[in-house]
């Protein structure tokens, strides 16, 4: 065997994408080089790592043993120059984070100070939904992941950064008046629901079961930013996280509903697959995490204690 460790990078690429098309452009080489590399690696094998069916690539189940392998030794090779550039007393390389949706208004804040004293470091932070943050986590993509629920059926390590809390909001004509029962309430007024596989949308839905209440008017948006707009458009009424909430509350564009059961409290938890090698850079963050998430707190989210109603402490 005389593989080198570019043709690893390579081979382990085509077998991510299943394209070399799509390989050349992840790795920004040609085609033909990225085919010319996937030859004679595959040479050196007398068991076949690939094929082709229909014009489709396939990896073979012999492939897929020594992708595993190959990124086994990519993740070494890696762990050296993180160590060298450690010992240099530099942190460098790529710190990968994936968030949940509305976490985008959370996890900027527990990154900025790290990343701004070590210019080293490149941030690759994915804001999508939580289903693909979860894939992130199984297939070992990222290095963390922020999420307001822990996933089900996962084995994780966690740090919890701060609370998460929700809370019915409307706009100012929007209002609950003395002599209206909360069934009342969501019967009559329209209520805006995330997407289906949004977590928002889970604990709305298991709140409205808790208290026995089936609204009849909804209306379905796919972002936290579009439930916000429609809701201080008028269109309906909508529990949504505290978080993203904070010009709009202090400008009156919209305003807490008080209401029994509320606020839901859940943990804005940043969480990584038990047993995943951490490295230099992820072992840093945690330290740095460790010693500073009060403070962080304190520093940038220290509005939310003046903004909640005081019924609700």
């Amino acid at each position: 065997m005389n593989y080198t460790l570019h043709q690893l990078v390579v081979f382990l690429k085509v077998t991510k994408t299943k394209s070399i098309t799509k390989a050349a452009v992840d790795l920004h080489l040609t085609q033909p080089a990225v085919s010319i590399q996937l030859r004679n690696f595959q040479d050196q094998f007398e068991i076949p790592l690939t094929e082709i069916v229909g014009r489709k690539l396939f990896v073979t189940d012999f492939g897929n043993e020594i992708a595993l392998a190959a990124e086994r030794i990519i993740e070494e090779v890696n762990l050296i120059d993180f160590k060298t550039s450690a010992y240099k007393g530099m942190l460098s390389g790529r710190l990968r984070v994936s968030v949940v949706s509305t976490g985008k208004y959370v996890m900027p804040y527990f990154l900025s100070e790290f990343i701004n004293a070590n210019k080293g470091i490149e941030l690759e932070m994915d804001v999508t939904n939580k289903s693909i943050v979860v894939e992130s986590l199984i297939q070992n993509k990222v290095d963390f992941a922020l999420v307001s629920i822990l996933p089900k059926g996962l084995n994780l390590e966690h740090r919890v950064l701060m609370e998460n809390k929700l809370f019915l909001v409307g706009n100012k004509d929007h209002t609950k008046n003395e002599n209206q029962t909360v069934e009342q309430l969501f019967t009559e007024t329209p209520l805006i629901f995330r997407e289906d596989g949004s977590v928002t949308r889970t604990i709305m839905e298991n709140f409205l079961k808790t208290i026995g209440v089936e609204p009849n008017l909804k209306l379905q948006l796919t972002s936290n930013e579009a439930v916000k707009q429609a809701v201080i458009a008028g269109l309906g009424i909508s529990i949504m996280p505290l978080i993203g909430l904070k010009n709009e509350l202090e400008n009156g564009t919209l305003h807490i509903i008080p209401i029994d059961g509320l606020p839901i409290t859940t943990d804005w938890t940043l969480v990584w697959m038990k047993g995943k090698v951490l490295t230099p850079i992820s072992k840093a963050y945690l330290e740095f995490i460790d010693k500073n998430k009060d403070d962080l707190f304190e520093k940038n989210f220290n509005w939310i204690k003046s903004t909640i109603h005081p019924n609700f402490h």
